[in-house]
């Protein structure tokens, strides 16, 4: 089994706390199906961070510091999916695959990735490369007819 990161605790944090005002061990532990031993002791060195405010059996609510982690990665999981959809790839595996790559991406990728994403967005509608592109995933053949 994986180790988990803190990011994805942070993310959980952030998920569960949204819906319930709080997110509570033994639902951040069934949200990642880790066991609430490892969420005790992922909270307490969170708290220790500065990122999460943490009480027993009340549960966890992000800090400021953890708050902002929180929306920065939900940033960069936007900016992945939305990439993975122009090209091809469908929404629900998209959103799949950016929970993955999210947290295994440096600052500096995930900043060049939300420019490329901003830009083709903001291109004209289905500019002729990205058709191309598509075409070439499906067919195996380029334009002019070079393989």
């Amino acid at each position: 089994m994986r180790k988990l990161t803190k990011e994805e605790y942070i993310e959980t944090i952030h998920v569960l706390q949204k819906e319930n005002g709080r997110a509570k061990t033994g639902h951040i532990a069934e949200h990642m199906g880790v066991r609430p031993p490892s969420v005790t002791q992922m909270l307490a060195k969170l708290q220790g961070e500065g990122l999460v405010e943490y009480e027993p059996y009340l549960g966890a609510r992000l800090t400021p510091a953890g708050a902002k982690i929180a929306r920065e990665l939900m940033a960069r999981h936007r900016v992945i999916a939305n990439f993975l959809v122009i090209l091809g790839i469908d929404r629900e595996a998209a959103e799949k695959d950016a929970c993955a790559m999210e947290h295994h991406m440096t600052g500096e990728s995930a900043v060049r990735l939300k420019k490329f994403v901003e830009f083709i967005q903001t291109a004209p509608r289905d500019p002729q490369w990205v058709g191309k592109f598509l075409k070439y995933c499906e067919t195996g053949e380029r334009e002019c007819g070079e393989k």
